[in-house]
């Protein structure tokens, strides 16, 4: 049966529990691994505001490479959470924009990043912690 034949919740737990024999991520995972690179969630976040140019992206990231951030929204275009929309003008224009898909992932990601961002308090004393254990075993 087909993908598009087939239910949603069929399909679903197909892709979690699909490996190839060569030991290839599970579909799912790398879909997760997409939405959850170092550029991905940033594109995502940033995206979250509205249409972006590739040279406004850039510049709202820092220092993701011009290569590294098209082959991230590249990405995220083919796994249908990006829109490109290239303008028939001269210079060319193109717009970057979330879909609905996207809207939702970027939502999530947008969450766990200010999650994260509240918690570097405790990530950083667990951090000592660690490190003075570990400092203290060697010592010992």
């Amino acid at each position: 049966m087909s993908v598009t034949t087939e239910s949603t919740e069929n399909f679903t737990e197909r892709a979690r529990v699909y490996q190839t024999a060569d030991g290839a991520m599970c579909p799912h995972r790398l879909v997760l691994e997409h939405v959850t690179s170092r550029w991905g969630v940033l594109v995502l976040i940033e995206l979250l505001d509205g249409a972006r140019r590739f040279s406004e992206l850039r510049r709202a990231m820092g220092r993701v490479s011009e290569k590294m951030l098209a082959q991230t929204l590249q990405t995220l275009e083919r796994d249908g959470f990006v829109h490109r929309d290239a303008h028939p003008v001269i210079p060319p224009r193109v717009d970057y924009s979330l879909t609905p898909l996207g809207r939702e992932a970027a939502d999530r990601v947008r969450d766990l990043a200010e999650w994260t961002y509240r918690s570097l308090g405790e990530v950083f004393e667990a951090r000592e912690r660690y490190d003075a254990r570990r400092e203290d075993s060697a010592a010992g």
